[in-house]
């Protein structure tokens, strides 16, 4: 039986992954900063599941969790850090709190988490890293400043340890999804600055669970961008930099007659 180790698990794609593993007959280490919301979804109520409260921006609490998983289910398969939030803003209208919550949250959180997942698996002699980073992390994204340079930071730490663990019998991917039906899309529904994040298509929680599934631990792509048509529009607006200052504006007007739309039927 594998065991899978899941942040982020109280909501959106992290509560969906865990109960579909749980689903699949993994053993799940199911781990969020709210530990009770966690302790009452009742499809995590069973005895080849670990609920932990993790903190995944404090190295302490990584330890600690990880030491609990080892513990009780003797190796770690699969790690995803899905973990992570947004502040929907621009730069001036950011607080320092908003910007260090974004970095240390989506960024170090990843970090931390790859570091110790790594050290345990490259132990045991096997293993697989699996990091939720964005289209956010591919192509600058105007309004989501932070949360973008977080998600870069995610996808070029990624791309980067891939090639080190791949020596080691550690296999890597990172996801690049764009905007996905979470809680998340409800928060940035207020926010003009997040027009350019509604101006694709929205992906559902099973579409991250099934390019995990299919395309990551089946075939062990590195990178997944979700859809590949807006992945690919985002490399070259990032490759281009004068065409992707063309492409922002026309596209957030078209993601801001979305936003508006979304927003007065919730």
């Amino acid at each position: 039986m594998k065991t899978i180790f899941i942040t982020g698990c109280a909501n959106g794609i992290g509560k969906y992954l865990a109960e579909t593993f749980v689903s699949l007959n993994f053993q799940v280490i199911a781990s969020d900063f709210d530990l009770i919301k966690l302790q009452q979804n009742s499809r995590l109520q069973h005895s080849e599941v670990l609920c932990l409260k993790l903190d995944v921006s404090k190295a302490e609490e990584w330890q600690e969790a990880i030491n609990k998983a080892v513990e009780k289910f003797k190796k770690i398969d699969i790690l995803i850090n899905n973990a992570g939030v947004i502040t929907p803003n621009f730069l001036s209208d950011l607080s320092l709190q908003e910007i260090d919550l974004q970095l240390n949250v989506n960024l170090k959180g990843v970090m931390y988490g790859s570091k110790f997942a790594a050290d345990v698996m490259i132990k045991q002699g096997f293993g697989h890293i699996i990091n939720i980073a964005s289209l956010a992390g591919v192509a600058p994204i105007k309004g989501l400043s932070v949360y973008a340079a977080s998600k870069f930071g995610v996808r070029g730490f990624t791309l980067s340890i891939a090639n080190e663990m791949k020596q080691k019998g550690i296999n890597v991917s990172v996801i690049c999804p764009d905007l996905v039906d979470t809680n998340m899309l409800t928060l940035q529904l207020d926010y003009e600055a997040a027009n350019l994040t509604f101006s694709g298509s929205t992906l559902s929680v099973n579409d991250i669970a099934d390019a995990i599934i299919t395309r990551a631990i089946k075939n062990k792509e590195v990178e997944i961008l979700i859809p590949r048509s807006r992945g690919l529009l985002a490399k070259i607006g990032n490759f281009f930099p004068f065409l992707s200052s063309f492409l922002t504006e026309t596209l957030s007007e078209k993601g801001n007659k979305k936003r508006l739309a979304l927003k007065n039927k919730s």
